[in-house]
C-alpha cells in the first residue's frame, strides 16, 4: 500500500485500471463500496487521474454501477451479463464525454469517433439483450446461490461466495480438491447444457494460461458466460470458477447433473 500511494503522489500516473471480478486470483471479487473507497483514496491524491472499471460479470448484481461511486469510465463484454445471452459479440464503454470521445477515436480513426464503426448488424440484439438482462442476471445469482449451498452440503468447504453471502458478481468457485472432481465436474456442466451435452471436455494447454485448463460450454451463443459454464487450471486447489445460467430452471439442472457427474 505505501508503494502505491508514493505513486500516486508522483504525478506520473494517467490512468488506473480496477478489476471487479476476481478472475482467475484467489481474492474476493470487489464490492462497489470497496471500489468507491478505493476510487475516494485515488482522487484524494490526484483528481486528475483516470480511473476505469473492468465490469465484466458484475452489471446488475448491486444496486449501483461504477460511475455512481466515482469512476470515470468502465468497460464491459456484451458476452455477459448485458448481453444476456443474446448478443453474439460486442462490447460496450460507459463514463464520461470527453473519455468516449477518445475511446471511439482509438477504435475507429481521428475525426471517424462514434460516427463510424462496426456494429456486427447487431442493434437489434443489443438492444434485447439489454431489455432481459435483469431478469438473465437474477437467475443465474439464483443458480449460484444454488451451487454454493449443494456443493457446500456436500462437504466442499471453501466455495466462494457463501450462498448467504452478498455477491457483487455472477461467479461461484469451489476448490474440489483434486484432478479428478475438477474435470468431472466440468464435464458434468457440460453433460447438462443444451448445446454439445454430448461433448467430453478434457483439460489441455491454451494459449495464455499458466496450466493446462479445462473449460465446460455448451451454449445458444458461443462464449456467452452469462449462459451457464464452468473452467478452471489443472492446479492445486482445483477451484472450478462457474458462472451463469439463462434461466435459473436450467442453471439448477446442470448443476445437480455436474455434482452427480462428480460425486458418482
Amino acid at each position: 500500500m505505501k508503494k502505491f500511494l508514493r505513486e500516486l503522489k508522483n504525478g506520473n500516473i494517467k490512468l488506473i485500471e480496477i478489476q471487479r471480478s476476481r478472475g482467475y486470483s484467489q481474492r474476493k471479487s470487489l464490492t462497489i463500496s470497496k471500489i468507491e473507497k478505493v476510487i475516494k483514496l485515488i482522487k484524494e491524491i490526484d483528481k486528475n487521474i483516470i480511473v476505469m472499471v473492468d465490469n465484466c460479470y458484475g452489471e446488475f448484481v448491486e444496486d449501483k454501477e461504477p460511475t455512481e461511486v466515482g469512476a470515470d469510465i468502465f468497460v464491459s463484454s456484451l458476452m455477459k451479463n448485458l448481453g444476456a445471452g443474446i448478443a453474439t459479440s460486442g462490447g460496450y464503454v460507459v463514463g464520461r464525454k470527453d473519455l468516449i470521445h477518445l475511446v471511439a477515436e482509438r477504435l475507429t480513426f481521428p475525426t471517424a469517433g462514434k460516427e463510424l464503426g462496426a456494429n456486427f448488424n447487431q442493434l437489434l440484439s443489443y438492444y434485447k439483450g439489454l431489455f432481459m438482462a435483469p431478469s438473465v442476471v437474477a437467475s443465474s445469482l439464483k443458480s449460484m446461490v444454488f451451487a454454493s449451498r449443494m456443493l457446500e452440503k456436500f462437504g466442499f468447504k471453501n466455495v466462494i461466495p457463501k450462498y448467504n453471502e452478498k455477491r457483487t458478481d455472477i461467479i461461484q468457485t469451489i476448490d474440489l480438491g483434486s484432478e479428478e472432481n475438477l474435470v468431472k465436474f466440468c464435464q458434468g456442466i457440460q453433460k447438462g447444457s443444451p448445446i454439445e451435452s454430448y461433448v467430453i471436455p478434457v483439460p489441455d494447454d491454451m494459449p495464455g494460461y499458466q496450466y493446462k485448463e479445462i473449460m465446460a460450454s455448451g451454449s445458444f451463443t458461443p462464449g456467452a458466460t452469462i449462459e451457464l459454464s464452468c473452467d478452471g487450471p489443472i492446479c492445486e486447489p482445483y477451484t472450478a470458477y462457474m458462472q451463469g445460467g439463462l434461466t435459473y430452471e436450467y442453471g439448477k439442472l446442470g448443476i445437480m447433473i455436474a455434482i452427480s457427474n462428480m460425486i458418482n
